[in-house]
């Protein structure tokens, strides 16, 4: 018999399409509730990444390229017509 699990408890993975509007309305939009949200991001990459047993510079790497994409993606539209120009 599968457990009845209320729809605010439910992960994002676990929601089927026709419930996802509804449970966007349920999330916590104010100040608080979006920063509760990104700590809980920032410390559940911390403990799978960062602080284990063997750790690697994987996780601190991952961070890196997340930056250089941002930055890339930020200064995409001045990037785009540099390639355009001929320099002579």
């Amino acid at each position: 018999m599968a457990s009845i699990v209320p729809l605010k408890e439910k992960r994002l993975m676990d929601v089927k399409l026709g419930e996802l509007p509804s449970w966007i309305l349920m999330r916590d939009f104010t100040p608080k509730g979006i920063a509760g949200a990104f700590q809980r991001g920032y410390y559940r990459y911390y403990n799978k990444y960062v602080d284990v047993r063997k750790g690697s510079v994987a996780g601190i790497s991952m961070v890196l390229a997340a930056y250089v994409l941002f930055n890339y993606c930020r200064s995409y539209k001045e990037l785009k017509h540099e390639r355009r120009r001929k320099y002579h």
